[in-house]
């Protein structure tokens, strides 16, 4: 079996889209007779603490449904100052610094970036190695953190990032991006770079979906995920208007924004928004299927993103209500998964969700059987990898 290493910055028992997509990644290459390696940070995301079982771990090597998984050092934070957080990654990075320069890697190597500071230090170093280079792009970074407001356009971490990011899209051997978007923009530095799309497409091996739902009971919208700056679910919670609607709000998740979120809801007891922390995801989807739409927000039009959870969720048979612009408002609108609310638009938003709040249950099942049908044929990861195998991306 020919061997390939993945460089990522999450991978479970890790939560969230980011290390499920590369768990999946790997998972599917093994079953392409594979032999995987991952490297990544100790467990640690999205508190920024150690988890039990790798405090006190300098090194830590398991094999994970057959998956080799090596976690190098890290002193992890979620800290707001702008310093502990530089600490962390570069920790990390220099982790895997002495990782690749002294240890034998693969000759194909794929390259997880974001972070922009690890995908530079593992293609500079592989580069140097003359190894087959795959970049794999998930969000477009600075420009991402320019839109977010995270970063000043020509400040100097901005011009040191735009360094950054040109240097590993020249140095990749080919690069797989998420979005179209994301394969213009890349273009539009280096026209010839060989590119491929590669969506999140999720694998839940199910043939069928279930109907729970109760024609009396109210409808049921949730959002599970990362509580983020970028995804704006405090400012969700603050702007929308369900009272005296037959609709309830339920989150699932952690991060940054969680203690505001659950400030807030109990301040507004009839807000109709249930908060229920993070969850396994077998046990997430078990508690979903008596849930009727998923919604999908951003806080502001991200070129390049294409949140992942309208794959995940429509091929669990969600209608979506997407609530993020850019490339997702497309593939939702073409393929007919649910309803488009302009970004930042939270009148639309209300005005959409009074619509919804109209529908039968019975309507809702049948919107549910179609989408399921549509997630099978249109968002399939087998045909999509074996594509890109009779390529030689891998």
């Amino acid at each position: 079996m020919e061997e390939i290493l993945i460089i990522s910055n999450y991978y479970p028992p890790e939560k969230g889209a980011a290390a499920n997509r590369i768990e999946q990644l790997a998972l599917k290459l093994h079953q392409k007779k594979y032999t995987v390696t991952v490297v990544c940070p100790l467990g640690n995301y999205p508190k920024g603490e150690l988890f039990l079982e790798y405090k006190g771990k300098f090194l830590v090597t398991e094999i994970k449904d057959a998956i080799t998984v090596k976690r190098l050092w890290i002193y992890p934070s979620v800290s707001k100052n702008l310093f502990v957080r530089l600490i962390s990654v570069l920790s990390f990075s220099l982790s895997l610094f002495f990782y690749l320069v002294f240890k034998k890697t693969p000759k194909k190597v794929i390259v997880q970036s974001p972070p922009l500071l690890l995908s530079f230090i593992s293609v500079l170093i592989l580069s140097l190695k003359n190894k087959k280079i795959i970049l794999n792009i998930s969000d477009l970074w600075p420009l991402a953190a320019i839109e977010l407001s995270a970063l000043k356009i020509n400040s100097f971490s901005h011009k040191i990032s735009l360094f950054l990011e040109r240097f590993i899209y020249k140095k990749a051997t080919l690069i797989l991006g998420q979005s179209n978007e994301i394969i213009t923009h890349i273009h539009s530095i280096f026209p010839k770079k060989d590119c491929y799309l590669y969506r999140n497409f999720p694998e839940h091996k199910v043939s069928t979906i279930a109907l729970n739902t109760t024609e009396d009971k109210p409808v049921k919208i949730f959002y599970a995920g990362l509580l983020g700056i970028a995804q704006g679910v405090f400012e969700l919670c603050e702007k929308i208007e369900l009272e005296g609607l037959p609709i309830e709000l339920h989150l699932f998740g952690d991060g940054a924004e969680r203690s505001k979120i659950e400030t807030l809801i109990s301040e507004r007891k009839k807000q109709n928004i249930i908060f229920h922390g993070m969850l396994e995801r077998k046990e997430l989807h078990s508690q979903l299927q008596s849930f009727n739409i998923a919604i999908v927000p951003l806080k502001t039009r991200i070129f390049g993103s294409v949140p992942s959870k309208i794959f995940e969720y429509a091929a669990l048979g969600f209608p979506i209500l997407y609530f993020g612009g850019g490339e997702g408002e497309a593939i939702i609108e073409e393929n007919n998964l649910g309803w488009v609310v302009p970004v930042e638009n939270y009148q639309g938003l209300n005005e959409t969700i009074k619509v919804v709040s109209r529908l039968h249950k019975s309507e809702l099942e049948e919107m549910k059987k179609r989408i399921f049908s549509i997630a099978q044929k249109e968002f399939d990861l087998d045909y999509q990898m074996s594509y890109l195998m009779e390529k030689n991306v891998f």
